[in-house]
């Protein structure tokens, strides 16, 4: 089978195609024929190397894969059969044309939903939904600020948060404010060109957001925490500033950790706030399914019933990751970038 290699660290020229053998499932498994597989942040991190969960290269990434079952494993029993229409969460090993998966990991998919749908549904929406629900547990009626509102986990916490009564601010390039206020955006914000506290405030006054949800970086996080009201929250779910440029710079991590804001239990307690983090590729979790399976089952039939809508920005043939890559750091996607084997 082919797959889409990260040969070393270093710039999207590390990534490569290459046979690999055909993996067999274990007891438990079920193999799937890879059609589309998600392209994520996290894994231009391990590509540059500042993913510490991602294994070592020579290595294929990927979190989330959509297609067809073509092999079961012992003791899957009925459930899953050869030819199944599917997606499944992988933690790694997704970006090939097949890969194995517990058959718990995996969710079939009704007749109208596409395969690029199903691939574009798990990571995003997943993070979505649990920084809403789960870990903000925002209510209807409450103020919201969502960072890189454009992206993958951004148009999906719209979308979210739309069906759910949120009032919502977003931050993305001037270009990209029709659609998003399409999509369910009350409030967009151009980050390029605003200050963006100063945009809230002028609609809120001081300190009026319930819950921030950030991906960026220091100087953001520090930014959201100071505009969430009393009993508000930050989670942040990302560190986009860490990597600039295609190659790994040490320098500027060096200088982003130091400015990583530090909050201790006496601080949170005497402001009335809280931060929360949430990453659903860690180790942690995937120990736990229980943590996502609820999600996970919500969230495709909300698919099925086509009250959420994943949207694909652009997918690139697996033999083009390295250019998949370069279009997702440019910031130019709107929605979810695909690989196709």
């Amino acid at each position: 089978m082919r797959a889409l290699v990260t040969t070393r660290h270093g710039g999207p020229s590390v990534l490569q195609l290459q046979d690999r053998p055909t993996p067999e499932p274990k007891a438990g498994e079920v193999r799937v024929r890879v059609r589309f597989a998600g392209l994520n942040f996290a894994d231009v991190q391990a590509r540059v190397g500042f993913y510490p969960d991602a294994p070592k290269p020579p290595t294929v990434l990927g979190y989330e894969v959509a297609g067809e079952i073509d092999a079961v494993g012992e003791g899957v029993g009925a459930a899953f059969t050869p030819g199944d229409r599917v997606f499944a969460l992988t933690r790694f090993n997704g970006q090939a044309e097949q890969v194995c998966v517990p058959a718990s990991q995996v969710h079939k998919l009704g007749p109208t939903v596409t395969l690029e749908q199903a691939a574009a549904l798990p990571v995003n929406f997943l993070t979505a939904h649990h920084m809403l629900h789960q870990v903000g547990r925002l209510r209807a009626g409450e103020k919201v600020l969502i960072h890189q509102a454009a992206g993958g986990v951004g148009t999906a916490a719209i979308q979210l948060g739309k069906i759910a009564g949120f009032e919502m601010f977003g931050t993305a390039s001037g270009s990209k404010h029709e659609r998003l206020r399409a999509l369910g955006l009350h409030h967009p914000i151009d980050y390029r060109n605003q200050d963006v506290r100063t945009e809230v405030e002028k609609l809120t006054g001081p300190r009026a957001l319930q819950l921030v949800v950030d991906p960026i970086g220091p100087e953001s996080w520090k930014q959201g925490y100071a505009m969430l009201q009393p009993g508000g929250q930050l989670i942040v779910f990302g560190f986009s500033t860490l990597v600039d440029g295609e190659k790994r710079n040490l320098w500027r991590a060096a200088t982003q950790f130091l400015k990583v804001p530090k909050y201790s239990p006496l601080t949170l307690m005497g402001d009335n706030r809280s931060v929360g983090g949430v990453n659903v590729g860690a180790d942690d979790v995937w120990k736990n399914p229980a943590v996502f399976s609820p999600q996970l089952l919500l969230l495709t039939r909300l698919l099925g019933e086509h009250q959420i809508q994943p949207l694909v920005d652009k997918v690139f043939p697996a033999a083009e990751g390295a250019a998949a890559h370069i279009y997702l750091q440019s910031r130019q996607s709107f929605g979810k970038v695909l690989l196709a084997f």
